[in-house]
């Protein structure tokens, strides 16, 4: 998985206060144009890669013989490779320029595509799983801030509306794409473990070709101040508002972690469904519909957003443990897409409450811990299910996820309630 599914409102990008167009939008140039399609086409080919592997887990379950919770492990150091990326090297591109920065995050990206090619054994695909993380963690916040300048300097008078939709759309939607283009490779081609890797290794050449062709955005400040890693905080003004959109992340993360690790596993072993298409359709369903809501809840009461979510996911929830215990694939995917629109809702609220929240000179350190602790979600939870079904049965481990994921979201609205309790008296 990615970068993590967000609304990517205007003022999120990370932006040093400093940073200027290095080309003013004063003409809206065809040029700027241009490129932030070819940003888009980058974004989304990154974001597609990075989750090509999980169609595939179970065939690499079936060539070494390794158990379910070696796939949580596997998925596991991925997000521990975006975390350590987005602290380190998130934020750089601000003074060393955003396609530096894109280059370099697609090149790792491409390298793990070698490595998958080269050796589909458990060595390989764990080193290539890190090296796509640390990409993708580089990739995500620049790629944001990239088309949002490249829109604003083509269309300098125009809404981010534009802007909005299609950074959505290549972040989580690749992330459906990928699951969706390798089970169909998988299913129907030769070499179903080299093939989707080598159709996505073009692609990437392709996409640092478009970077390359882009023009840059920001003022190149070589040495013009010390680097250090992204800070990360969580005193942002309200204390309560962040933990509860910290928690949002949790549950949001938990759930693309859960679809994206082990659901395909699940969907060949216990509900007899061995396709690899069919399990690429369904995670991409479930993206899909998180993407689909976040733009088109774009108008939606800000106080209306966040019940709207925590209800969607908490009954997908229901719905997705009634079709794994009744063996039902319509359920189980019903609840799966009722469950991604709950969470695109959830997360879309969380970083916009977090970016309306933090002062600007700030807003950058608070964006990064609401990742943080959306990945901690996205690595915690899917080890903890690795680890149980490694004693339990797959319905009862999962079952008791939902259940604590359930738990989450309530404590998320009555933290909420007494908000607005408080702000009313």
């Amino acid at each position: 998985m990615s970068a993590p599914p967000s609304q990517q409102p205007t003022p999120a990008v990370p932006a040093d206060s400093r940073a200027r167009a290095a080309e003013p939008a004063r003409t809206g140039s065809a040029r700027h144009g241009v490129g932030f399609w070819c940003v888009a086409f980058a974004f989304l080919v990154a974001m597609a890669f990075s989750t090509v592997p999980t169609p595939l887990y179970p065939l690499y379950m079936q060539a070494d013989g390794f158990s379910t919770f070696t796939v949580t492990v596997v998925f596991a150091v991925y997000a521990v490779g975006v975390i350590t990326s987005l602290i380190l090297a998130g934020h750089v591109s601000d003074w060393v320029g955003r396609k530096r920065v894109l280059v370099t995050a697609l090149a790792l990206e491409l390298v793990a595509a070698v490595v998958f090619l080269l050796s589909s054994a458990l060595p390989a695909l764990i080193v290539g799983r890190v090296v796509s993380g640390l990409g993708v963690g580089m990739l995500t916040a620049t790629a944001t801030a990239h088309l949002h300048e490249l829109h604003s300097a083509h269309r300098p008078e125009a809404s981010p509306q534009r802007f909005q939709i299609v950074s959505t759309a290549a972040n989580i939607g690749g992330l459906g794409a990928g699951t969706l283009v390798a089970g169909c490779l998988a299913q129907w081609v030769d070499g179903p473990l080299r093939t989707p890797y080598a159709v996505f290794a073009g692609l990437l050449v392709l996409a640092i070709v478009a970077v390359l062709a882009t023009p840059e955005t920001v003022e190149l400040r070589w040495g013009s101040r010390p680097y250090r890693p992204q800070r990360v905080s969580a005193d942002h003004g309200d204390r309560p508002a962040y933990v509860a959109a910290a928690g949002a992340g949790i549950a949001a993360f938990s759930v693309f972690g859960l679809f994206t690790s082990v659901a395909p596993a699940f969907l060949a072993g216990e509900l007899h469904r061995p396709s690899r298409a069919l399990a690429g359709v369904i995670v991409f369903a479930v993206f899909a519909a998180a993407a689909a809501a976040q733009t088109l809840t774009g108008h939606l009461r800000e106080n209306a957003r966040q019940p709207l979510g925590l209800v969607l996911q908490a009954l997908g929830l229901v719905v997705l443990v009634i079709g794994m215990r009744s063996t039902s694939l319509t359920a189980f995917l019903v609840g799966g897409i009722v469950t991604g629109i709950g969470s695109g809702v959830l997360f879309k609220d969380a970083v916009g409450k977090v970016v309306a929240m933090a002062a600007p000179d700030r807003r950058g350190e608070a964006l990064a811990g609401l990742f943080l602790f959306s990945y901690l979600g996205l690595i915690v939870p899917v080890l903890g299910m690795g680890l149980a079904m490694l004693q339990l049965p797959a319905t009862t481990v999962i079952t008791w996820f939902a259940a604590i994921i359930i738990v989450l979201l309530a404590a998320i609205a009555a933290l909420g309630a007494r908000r607005q309790t408080t702000a009313q008296s």
